[in-house]
């Protein structure tokens, strides 16, 4: 067992050895690497000290180099523009025409870059080249300015605008190619302004500045002639007091022509100036505008001394521009408060004016000192019918007005209510057409009480002061009636009652004459029952009489005559009444059905009573019947 554990011992002895022996030699490698090292670094350090500053000098000269570079660049762009500008000279001197409006236009373009670039630099030795640059572009721009106002003005004739309106022709704008030529030169001179601005000079809006005065000339002078004729038409002999008609002025065919006009104009100025379409458009209208402004207030210095008949102006003048100023606002976005603005004074008047034509119809009828005798009405009553009629044909303005007021306000005094701000753009929230119904009928009951109250003056008699008052709510109720308009406000229930009362009250204060002799047909006399006829039964006018005394017979003869009597006289009185056809339509039947039955009646009963003679039984039932029916 010894020899086998001493050979495994020397085995590993053995490996013992060999490791360190290995280990020694990698001990001395190890010394001989780091003997190594000492020495690099040694060397490391010379080399460092021997290179660094030649690092240093080359990463100075690359420094250089690149900034030679870059002057070099910076000079060739500055040579460049100064190079360019005997090109461009020779270009601009020959001007627009001669040399081509593109190339022109070209050439413009690259004198503002180099006067851009050259600007940038602030160089003091480029102050001359500026200036020289700014002078040609001076020089280009001027050319272009009247080369930009020759077009516009070739376009520039004033129209005639009642004849696009007639006709149903477009109002006239420009080409697409010329727009487009304008567009390309107004940015031009803009831009070419824009340099003059910053060397202190104000000519950066030449391009609007030169189209507001030729195109605002142009709208000026083309709705000249509407805006004189339409104060012309409007204006009034000093006899004639008729009533305002629709249309009757030019003021349609004026509000017309500025919508055609404008929105033409629009059109222009939304193709040329693309950065600010509406301030210019706006700037352009200014003219046309002022002259609206100066006619609106001269219409309305004529209808304010005649507010009866020339009010239904003013609600025309607001009807036709205030939609008119919404329409421009949809389509441009402008001119809605320069029309508001034109349009106060009129607003004012027409507000005012409710209260005017109340105290105004009122006092006319105070005034009225004598009445036709006949129970004729008079020119007042057919006159406010008409105004009635014209008041209903307005109705749009005249809602917005009323709504602006407040229910029954309108009868304060004049002027009391014009300071509030007006919309006529209606909405059902807002449109209440009750208003206009009370309004037009307080001006129905203020001439009716008021002359009715004059009639109580003038006439003597009751059956006058009710015909009177019948024939003036008959020419009111045939003006309700013959307008659809005004059908609307005064012909449906309740307001048809204020004309329905008056009827009836005139028919009851004529009808009173006529219980006279319905008086005369009632009977007292007593008769005995034996002569009594049946209920159904024919009625024997013999036997009654008969069955009568003496006495009773005498009081039947004496009613056939007082009944004779006031009859005639009041058939003679009725033909010789003035009526008018409906009144004595009316009449005719009311009398009729007042007397006829009691008549009758009383016919069928007593008229035996003279025997057939016909000195007391003057008309038997037929005859009265036929006189009646003529009545």
């Amino acid at each position: 067992m010894v020899g086998p554990r001493n050979a495994a011992f020397a085995e590993e002895s053995a490996e013992v050895e060999v490791l360190l022996a290995s280990l020694g030699k990698t001990k001395d490698i190890t010394k001989r690497i780091a003997a190594s090292l000492a020495r690099l670094d040694v060397s490391g350090k010379i080399v460092k000290d021997a290179i660094g500053p030649i690092y240093s000098n080359t990463q100075q000269l690359q420094i250089t180099s690149r900034n030679i570079d870059k002057v070099n660049e910076a000079i060739e762009k500055l040579k460049q523009p100064l190079d360019s500008r005997g090109r461009e000279e020779s270009i601009i001197r020959a001007g627009p025409k001669a040399s081509g409006l593109p190339q022109y236009l070209s050439a413009l373009k690259r004198i503002d870059k180099a006067l851009t670039d050259l600007s940038s630099t602030n160089m003091r030795a480029n102050q001359q080249a500026v200036s020289d640059f700014h002078s040609l572009l001076s020089t280009g721009v001027n050319q272009l300015n009247d080369m930009y106002r020759q077009m516009l003005q070739e376009d520039a004739q004033p129209v005639e605008p009642l004849h696009h309106i007639t006709k149903q022709i477009p109002f006239p704008t420009f080409s697409q190619e010329k727009a487009q030529s304008l567009s390309q030169i107004a940015m031009a001179m803009a831009s070419a302004g824009a340099h003059s601005a910053r060397l202190g000079q104000r000519d950066d809006d030449a391009a609007t500045l030169i189209y507001v005065e030729v195109r605002g000339d142009y709208l000026q002078n083309s709705l000249q002639n509407l805006a004189t004729a339409s104060i012309m038409t409007s204006k009034r002999r000093g006899n004639d007091s008729g009533i305002y008609r629709e249309g009757s002025s030019g003021v349609g065919a004026y509000a017309n022509g500025i919508e055609g006009m404008f929105l033409a104009e629009a059109e222009n100025t939304s193709r040329i100036f693309r950065n600010d379409p509406g301030r210019v458009f706006t700037v352009t209208c200014g003219k046309a505008l002022a002259t609206f402004t100066r006619t609106l207030s001269e219409l309305n210095n004529g209808i304010k001394p005649r507010i009866l008949s020339d009010c239904f102006l003013a609600y025309e003048i607001l009807d036709l521009f205030t939609p008119l100023s919404y329409r421009l606002e949809s389509r441009t976005g402008q001119l809605r408060s320069q029309f508001a603005d034109a349009l106060r004074p009129i607003r004012d008047t027409a507000r005012s004016s409710f209260s005017d034509i109340l105290s105004q119809t009122k006092k006319q009828a105070e005034s009225i000192s004598t009445l036709p005798p006949d129970g004729n009405t008079i020119p007042l009553v057919s006159q406010t019918a008409s105004r009635l009629q014209n008041l209903a044909i307005f109705e749009r303005p005249l809602l917005a007005l009323l709504s602006s007021i407040g229910d029954g306000n309108w009868k304060s005094t004049p002027g009391m209510a014009s300071q509030s701000t007006l919309n006529l753009e209606l909405t059902p929230s807002t449109e209440n057409p009750t208003l206009l119904s009370h309004y037009l009928i307080d001006i129905v009951d203020a001439l009716l009480s008021t002359l009715n109250a004059r009639s109580q003056v003038l006439h003597p008699k009751k059956p006058i002061q009710g015909i009177f008052q019948l024939n003036s709510v008959a020419v009111l109720t045939r003006a309700v009636q013959s307008s659809p308009d005004l059908a609307r406000y005064l012909g449906i229930s309740p307001h048809n009652a204020k004309l329905d009362a008056y009827r009836k009250a005139g028919s009851s204060l004529y009808l009173t004459a006529w219980r006279d002799p319905c008086n005369q047909l009632f009977d007292q006399i007593q008769t005995s029952s034996g002569s009594r006829p049946l209920s159904g039964q024919a009625i024997d006018s013999t036997s009654i009489i008969k069955s009568l005394s003496s006495k009773d017979k005498d009081k039947i003869k004496e009613k056939f005559k007082l009944f004779n009597s006031s009859f005639d006289e009041l058939i003679t009185r009725h033909k010789s009444l003035h009526m008018e056809a409906e009144v004595r339509s009316q009449l005719g039947r009311e009398i009729q059905g007042m007397i006829e039955p009691l008549y009758t009646r009383f016919w069928d009963r007593y008229h035996e009573v003279d025997k057939g003679k016909g000195k007391v039984v003057k008309y038997d039932k037929g005859t009265l019947s036929q006189m009646l029916a003529g009545l």
